[in-house]
């Protein structure tokens, strides 16, 4: 994995047009998702951390009447948004989203039924404290899914997303490129996820490697 810079949070200016991004995979990318953890876990509580701006947990509890979802992020901007994309959606009552640190959550021991994760992975400073966190917030038998899918910025039209953008959203993405903060994607092997996992106290997990994306599976 190349050493990128690591940026835990996307910057509150930055925040509306991440969202403008991500909107553009609900379809390809998050539906698809939302299918895969509804299959596994339709009632209960989830957990999702960096959930950005709600458009998994959104996806996941339409599929799900009898699940809530509690979304974390580092960014208080986009929690904003995951509140008014929920309100919008109609789920608030399924959907609950606060500003927290992943490495460092408030709930208590065995609060969820499944812990989920999509697209945070690399951009951590501290995988294994995360990774500890995520097992001690699970209940026996729960299980993680963590994806880290470098491949979802490919699937946005760029062209698009840019005629969709506003001059000021335009202004702080060439700001922050100028300043060094935009850093390409790199995403975990395999062979370096395997040592950080058992580092934790998880010891029944699954990792598989893709083209350009991870998925693992860790189970309590």
């Amino acid at each position: 994995m190349k050493q990128w810079i690591k940026i835990e949070r996307i910057p509150g200016p930055l925040a509306s047009s991440y969202d403008k991004a991500t909107r553009m995979v609900i379809e390809t990318y998050y539906r698809q998702v939302a299918e895969e953890i509804v299959s596994r876990c339709d009632k209960g509580v989830i957990l999702d951390l960096g959930t950005g701006p709600g458009h998994l947990p959104i996806q996941i509890v339409k599929r799900a009447p009898q699940l809530k979802i509690v979304g974390v992020d580092l960014s208080r901007k986009l929690i904003q948004i995951a509140k008014a994309n929920a309100h919008i959606a109609g789920l608030s009552d399924q959907l609950t989203f606060e500003v927290g640190n992943s490495a460092s959550l408030r709930f208590d021991d065995g609060s969820f039924d499944m812990v989920i994760s999509t697209g945070m992975l690399h951009s951590l400073k501290k995988p294994i404290a995360v990774i500890q966190e995520i097992h001690r917030v699970l209940k026996n038998d729960g299980e993680a899914w963590i994806y880290d899918p470098a491949k979802v910025a490919s699937q946005v039209d760029r062209k698009k997303w840019r005629a969709s953008l506003t001059l000021r959203e335009r202004f702080f993405l060439w700001l922050f490129k100028l300043i060094g903060s935009h850093r390409p994607i790199a995403t975990y092997k395999r062979s370096q996820m395997v040592p950080i996992v058992k580092a934790t106290d998880f010891v029944k997990y699954w990792i598989e490697e893709r083209e350009n994306e991870i998925r693992i599976k860790l189970w309590k």
